[in-house]
């Protein structure tokens, strides 16, 4: 993102409708006639769904340009009369999105996570860790982040997901990011979760399920080690794919050799995904998304 200039407000706006003539002339026109400055402009149209995509950053002068409530009211009123399904949403850049993070004891994506909001490199704040075991406690007290210990078993499920879900609104959490969480969310969960949840998880060829997958993948001679970056949906690990990362492993490569590059590749994949979402780069498009890196 263009860094934005002293004095001005930098908002972005993103916007999916169906394919039409004009959509871009109407979103640039309402914006210059408002003295709104555009600064970066990305745009696709799928072709298959019928679908158009437009992510656009823009700033504008205080006290020469309409506030950011009254560009969101506007363009609401305006805008979506002359475009057919139209979906869109505007943010302040200067409003960091609330992140929530969920660990079980595998603790390399939380670390990485919080490191990159420490340094910066994510803007995003942290209101709160879930767990189902207490073992990462001191990762969160270290970074002065509030730890909740959800214990997961057959008959406290249900009470955990719902304790889960009021932690979510009490802290106002806008994504909420399965780093390394071994439990699998219900369908009911999910659905609350659409669009807001992002998992991590090994992607191998062919794919390894159940316990260490890394030595079944050794036992196997893989030659590729992946991770993948996606939504959270009921299809446990098929939901829409933000991210993906790889690396290259030979026969040399002993199992836990390929565990750390497992590890990397798994951070890697979900620190990407998870900060393109928070600069509100993807988009859904049924069960692929669209992402505007």
């Amino acid at each position: 993102m263009s860094v934005m200039a002293e004095g001005k407000n930098t908002y972005i706006l993103k916007a999916t409708c169906k394919a039409a003539i004009g959509t871009v002339a109407r979103i640039s026109t309402f914006l210059a006639e408002r003295r709104c400055y555009i600064m970066e402009m990305a745009q696709f149209d799928d072709v298959l769904s019928g679908r158009f995509f437009v992510r656009v950053v823009f700033s504008t002068t205080p006290g020469r340009t309409p506030s950011f409530d009254e560009l969101k009211r506007v363009f609401g009123e305006e805008i979506p009369r002359a475009e057919e399904d139209l979906q869109w949403e505007m943010h302040d850049t200067l409003v960091r999105p609330k992140v929530l993070l969920m660990v079980s004891k595998f603790d390399h994506c939380l670390d990485d996570l919080l490191y990159r909001k420490r340094t910066g490199e994510l803007k995003m704040d942290v209101p709160a860790i879930v767990s189902n075991h207490p073992d990462l406690r001191h990762i969160a007290e270290w970074h002065g982040v509030p730890f909740h210990h959800l214990q997961v078993l057959p008959e406290t499920k249900a009470y955990q997901e719902a304790r889960l879900m009021e932690i979510v609104t009490q802290t106002g959490a806008d994504l909420v990011v399965l780093a390394r969480y071994m439990q699998v969310l219900s369908e009911d969960l999910c659905r609350k979760l659409s669009g807001r949840a992002i998992n991590i998880h090994h992607s191998f060829l062919p794919g390894f399920k159940g316990a260490k997958p890394y030595h079944q993948a050794h036992d196997r001679g893989v030659k590729l080690i992946g991770a993948t970056a996606h939504y959270v949906t009921a299809d446990l690990d098929e939901g829409p794919i933000i991210e993906q990362a790889v690396e290259r492993v030979d026969h040399s490569y002993q199992p836990e050799h390929l565990v750390a590059v497992g590890r990397d590749t798994e951070c890697m994949a979900l620190a990407r995904a998870v900060r393109y979402h928070i600069e509100h780069r993807v988009f859904l498009d049924g069960n692929k998304t669209v992402v505007f890196r």
